[in-house]
């Protein structure tokens, strides 16, 4: 689905769409469809959504892994607003310490990673295990380096096929205060230095919300 950006501006949201991926341990398949349409005689047209709160691009808030966390509600707007930078992975299996330490990561960043999840991991219409996701000990690297946020071009930061992956390395992000940034749509951004404008629906207390993410050219 090609959507219209300025030139240099890339929209890195996965749209809500019938049939998109979900994860396989969700209780429901988003459902999102037209409960009324003009074009079929209705006097307006309007969709419905059900959908859980992790559905396509979506922000992780503390509270979705650590008792009393921050709430979406309570995030701070500079969280996923303002400077970002996208890095590029090379391993095929995991994002590892080793490739993080070339990067020069520092204190305050915000920090999505590109991988060969793009753009298969969020274009396919059902779930697949094969996904590159985080080890824990780059988890644990990353918050050691204060970042303030992490994205990712797939729809969990951690693999449900590897024992206590998924539960470490959100418990060791959202531990830290790093917003997690989930089902980036990455295909075609170059690696490098953007500004990120991204909010998530402001629900109350909320443990995530899906949101509207974009990346444009820093201002100089």
């Amino acid at each position: 689905m090609a959507v219209k950006v300025p030139a240099g501006w890339y929209d890195i949201t996965v749209p809500l769409r019938q049939g998109m991926v979900y994860f396989p341990t969700d209780p429901v398949p988003p459902r999102i469809y037209r409960m009324s349409d003009r074009a079929l005689g209705a006097k307006v047209t309007m969709s419905m959504l059900e959908i859980i709160s992790h559905t396509g691009t979506h922000i992780d808030a503390p509270l979705h892994f650590i008792a009393d966390g921050s709430t979406i509600s309570d995030m701070p707007l500079d969280a996923t607003i303002g400077p970002a930078r996208v890095i590029e992975i090379s391993d095929p299996e995991k994002i590892k310490v080793e490739e993080l330490e070339k990067h020069n990561i520092r204190k305050g960043e915000r920090l999505l990673f590109k991988t060969r999840n793009s753009p298969q991991a969020y274009e396919r219409d059902q779930f697949s295990d094969d996904y590159v996701y985080f080890d824990v000990a780059a988890a644990e690297y990353l918050a050691g380096k204060k970042v303030i946020l992490v994205g990712l071009d797939n729809i969990t930061v951690g693999h449900r096929k590897e024992a206590d992956n998924i539960a470490r390395v959100h418990e060791t992000l959202l531990g830290a205060g790093i917003y997690i940034l989930e089902d980036c749509a990455l295909a075609g951004v170059p690696a490098g230095e953007y500004e990120l404008l991204c909010l998530p629906l402001l629900m109350y207390n909320g443990d995530a919300a899906p949101c509207r993410a974009i990346l444009r050219p820093l201002k100089k």
